[in-house]
């Protein structure tokens, strides 16, 4: 009998580009615009990135990327503990796909006309934004796309050469999107005035997915605070510089997918309604399209797609997967 060959012993584990790749295909049937569709169709240009290293310091709160750590001196270097990451978190962090953003980023489109260029030349701000990959898809199409987040362990990865600034646009023959751009920046919007300063204003879409939600700004019952969501400002002051930040006629979307609420012990995160008061949007000088829509099926539908009730931990999507969206445009 022949000895087992390498490949019994190491089955072939594809990358995450190729798993966002198997994704889009099957995804590209959820969504109707033909901008989303090409959003999706980029995953095909998206670069492969080898597995990183951040370092930690637990009692800082703060993470640093290889190249910043090494030029600490050694005593300081000692209060970091290493974090290898594979090679999917690069793309899936800790919130999973990021063509969960399929969906929303469909309903834009649709507000644009639908077209296969509807992300061409916008700028585009995510508020917690939680992994790269729907940025640079977004930049890839030509859109100068910011995202905002205050985790230390997304500052410390994404900060190698290339992972911000010009991106290429991508397509096939002559139809080829122009050169977009991504920006990264870590901190409180719009409470820091450096990180406000730095992500500018004039955008035509403000979004903000699974972060913007009652239940982690202003829940029903009292709650460990480490579970909340922060904003640094007040209502009025937050909806105040997402107005400020966004040109006339620009949007705001709040897409929020939840799991059923536990009648016994109160889940936050679960409560995925607008966390702001419709008048208080209104009188910040933004017209209401969309308040607290149930938009369920559609996200049931993304859900399949992504496999979400498949593998070791299979979600029970029709009894425990919910969505709400509010949409916004400046008046």
């Amino acid at each position: 009998m022949s000895a087992p060959s390498a490949a019994e012993h190491d089955p072939y584990v594809p990358s995450s580009v190729e798993l966002l790749r198997e994704e889009a295909a099957r995804v590209l049937r959820t969504v109707k615009t033909s901008g989303a569709k090409r959003w999706l169709v980029a995953t095909n240009w998206l670069p492969i990135h080898d597995p990183r290293t951040v370092y930690v310091n637990k009692e800082k709160r703060t993470a640093l990327g290889a190249s910043a750590w090494s030029s600490l001196a050694e005593s300081e270097r000692e209060t970091y503990e290493a974090r290898p990451l594979e090679e999917k978190y690069f793309y899936y962090t800790r919130y999973g796909s990021p063509l969960a953003y399929a969906r929303a980023l469909d309903l834009a489109c649709e507000h644009w006309g639908g077209g296969p260029s509807c992300f061409a030349s916008k700028r585009i701000l995510d508020y917690g934004y939680g992994g790269i990959g729907h940025l640079r898809l977004l930049a890839s199409l030509g859109a100068h796309a910011t995202g905002v987040d205050i985790d230390p362990i997304l500052a410390a990865l994404y900060s190698q050469s290339g992972d911000t600034g010009e991106v290429p646009g991508v397509g096939m023959g002559g139809d080829i999107a122009p050169n977009g751009s991504l920006t990264l920046l870590h901190g409180r919007w719009p409470g820091e005035p450096v990180v406000r300063e730095a992500a500018g204003g004039d955008y035509d879409l403000i979004l903000s997915k699974n972060t913007l939600k009652k239940g982690y700004i202003h829940p029903a019952q009292e709650v460990d605070k480490r579970m909340l969501v922060d904003l640094g400002v007040d209502d009025a002051a937050f909806l105040d510089a997402v107005a400020g930040a966004l040109k006339p006629g620009g949007l705001f979307i709040i897409y929020n997918i939840c799991p059923k609420q536990n009648p016994e012990k109160y889940i936050p995160w679960a409560d995925g309604h607008c966390p702001f008061d419709r008048a208080l949007m209104e009188s910040a000088g933004m017209e209401i399209i969309e308040f607290d829509k149930e938009d369920s099926p559609a996200t049931r539908t993304l859900g399949r797609a992504l496999g979400w009730d498949r593998g070791d931990h299979p979600m029970d999507i029709e009894n425990d997967t919910f969505a709400w969206v509010t949409i916004a445009r400046k008046k």
